[in-house]
């Protein structure tokens, strides 16, 4: 069995990255500490075993970029106009080019648990798709073992319905689905807070999120973006 498992991720770019966070963050923290995500999500997922690692990119011209931070993850540029079209086009062309179980994740989760990860694929050996539904109502992961466009580009991505919606296209589509237990990514202030009170209360993951949390506080300007890891 070939399994598969990507991190969809940006550049951090201050302007570009996380703008939902600033404020409270200032726009060069916002991208700092989605690196600092990116980092913590790339070591969740080395917890998995007996999967093939991958980053699903952008831009085109970060390859190298990711090629420095984790030179043991495959990459693949992102593809498509829009992240529906962008998440069908990385699955298919996993599940098209050898691979028989393919998950993807978000990179703005540093404290999901590895162990979701590793359920993801359990249940995709009894049904079709796989979801880790957040509670703003979109997912944290998406998996597949066999190409499923509609799923993506028939859902209106960035809404309250965006779990909801994919499990009536998997019905539609006689897919059998299986979701994880709820987690949660973070987008707005109040998803940020709720993440300083999960470390607060001493959980022991996200290294690089913990650190930068504790060290600047919101609204210092001295943060940049370094070129390499």
């Amino acid at each position: 069995m070939k399994r598969t498992l990507l991190v969809i991720a940006k550049r951090p770019v201050a302007g570009q990255t996380k703008t939902r966070l600033s404020p409270p963050l200032s726009l060069e923290q916002a991208a700092a500490l989605y690196e600092c995500f990116l980092r913590d999500t790339l070591d969740v997922a080395r917890g998995v075993p007996h999967v093939t690692r991958g980053i699903n990119y952008l831009p085109r011209e970060a390859e190298q970029y990711f090629r420095a931070l984790a030179p043991d993850f495959d990459l693949l540029l992102q593809t498509g106009n829009d992240l529906g079209e962008r998440l069908d086009y990385a699955l298919t062309h996993c599940l098209e080019n050898g691979f028989d179980r393919a998950v993807i994740m978000d990179s703005d989760s540093p404290t999901l648990p590895a162990d979701y990860l590793a359920r993801a694929f359990n249940a995709l050996d009894d049904n079709d798709v796989v979801l880790g539904p957040c509670a703003d109502g979109g997912y944290y992961l998406i998996g597949l073992k066999k190409p499923a466009p509609r799923l993506f580009l028939e859902i209106k991505m960035s809404t309250p319905f965006v779990v909801r919606d994919t499990l009536e296209l998997a019905r539609q589509e006689n897919l059998r689905a299986a979701l994880l237990p709820e987690w949660y990514d973070v987008d707005t202030a109040n998803e940020l807070e709720q993440l300083r009170a999960e470390l607060k209360r001493g959980a022991e993951d996200a290294p690089f999120t913990r650190e930068f949390l504790m060290r600047y506080p919101i609204g210092d300007s001295r943060l940049a973006i370094r070129d390499t890891p």
